[in-house]
């Protein structure tokens, strides 16, 4: 909805969001769709989308509904109509752009994963913690807390469905990379993506354990491999570790890894195990995880993301088993801006999920979920990861000062 009761319409909370390709569209689309699907104090307004080519963020703006186009992003955030930066760009550039928004007075979205690394991210947690003495917000972007079967999940959970948890496992599998003609792009350069498959999908994985459990992974063991080591260069690209290649073709070198497969331990005591790959056929965003507790065990997988499967071990054990829960009721979350029961929502309704609880955050004054600091528990998990597997597979522990909180 745009107006309240009274029918005059809340104040704008003009967003202005740096980057327009895949995660830019995604955001672009909850941006526009949260304030007509859910009644929220302040109303979101598209002012502008920043972008280095001029044609094509002035045809991103026009596509998706943004009031005008820059092709600087410090230009962008010295925009008087832009209060909150949403930041949609490579890793490499996150700090960087976050920290300026956040210093410039600035409420500050960031796609996950939150850095390139633990440096990068823990000098935007101090930004942000800074930020938040002055009323300002900044949360990380892992938009999969917000399919409602997750968060109802995280419900059972502490409502204390499973009891004491035992095991996690999840998977995230693709197959985009398992033709070696894939050209080399910017998600498979170390300088630019910080990491390959472990923080392109590995990093959604650990935040979900960690947000589902309540409590962080304190140590892992990991193996990552690189099974296509030199793609075909882009027309016009040129990357470093260039190499000849057959024929007329130019190779530039993967500098991140195709697969991670690690296990880790959560700070109760319970077991996790997770596989990110982008190299598994036929997968095309096979996202799949169980948890198992003393009291009960919940399974998803986002191929059907509407149903959660639940087992309630107290009951007796001739009629229990796993059931089906169609997570499409008026009292699951978010479901109350939707449709009537049965009604499946998708991919897309996350990101909007995800605009309403910043603004909400926002208008209230709340702290976020996931906040940076969340997010900087996760990068370290990511490089205690990458830790494990150079010194292969010892287990490695993930650093937790006090200062950091656990993920909620």
């Amino acid at each position: 909805m745009d107006t309240t009761e009274s029918g005059t319409a809340p104040p704008a909370l003009g967003v202005g969001m740096v980057g327009y390709a895949f995660m830019g569209a995604a955001h672009s689309q909850g941006w526009r769709t949260a304030g007509r699907a859910f009644d929220l104090p302040l109303r979101p307004v598209l002012a502008a989308v920043a972008g280095r080519d001029p044609d094509a963020v002035r045809a991103a703006a026009r596509r998706h509904g943004w009031a005008a186009a820059e092709t600087d992003w410090r230009a962008l955030i010295a925009r008087d109509d832009v209060q909150l930066v949403d930041v949609c760009t490579p890793g490499d550039s996150h700090a960087e752009i976050a920290i300026a928004a956040l210093e410039a007075g600035k409420h500050v979205l960031c796609e996950k994963p939150l850095a390139n690394s633990v440096a990068e991210a823990e000098a935007m947690a101090t930004a942000a913690e800074s930020a938040a003495t002055r009323g300002q917000i900044a949360m990380v972007g892992f938009n999969y807390r917000r399919v409602p079967a997750l968060s109802y999940a995280r419900t059972l959970i502490t409502d204390g469905r499973l009891g004491e948890l035992r095991h996690i496992r999840v998977t995230y599998l693709q197959d985009w990379l398992v033709d070696r003609a894939f050209p080399l792009s910017w998600r498979l350069e170390r300088e630019h993506a910080g990491s390959g498959a472990l923080g392109d999908l590995g990093a959604h994985a650990v935040d979900l354990a960690q947000y589902l459990a309540g409590e962080p992974l304190v140590g892992v063991s990991a193996l990552t491999e690189t099974f296509v080591r030199k793609r075909p260069l882009l027309a016009g690209a040129a990357p470093g570790g260039l190499a000849g290649g057959a024929g007329s073709e130019t190779y530039g070198n993967v500098t991140v890894d195709d697969a991670a497969l690690f296990t880790g331990r959560l700070a109760s005591g319970a077991l996790a195990s997770f596989e990110a790959t982008r190299m598994a056929a036929g997968r095309k965003n096979a996202l799949r995880l169980e948890l198992n507790g003393e009291n009960g065990s919940l399974a998803f997988d986002l191929e059907r993301l509407n149903e959660l499967s639940f087992h309630d071990h107290t009951e007796p054990a001739a009629t229990a088993g796993f059931r089906r829960i169609l997570v499409t009721e008026p009292d699951h979350p978010y479901l109350e801006g939707w449709w009537p029961p049965g009604h499946g929502l998708g991919y897309e309704h996350t990101f909007a999920h995800q605009a309403r609880d910043l603004v909400l955050a926002i208008a209230g004054g709340t702290a976020p979920a996931p906040s940076f600091a969340d997010g900087l528990q996760v990068q370290r998990v990511l490089a205690a990861v990458e830790d494990s597997a150079r010194n292969n597979a010892v287990y490695t522990p993930v650093p937790t000062p006090t200062t950091t909180p656990a993920p909620r």
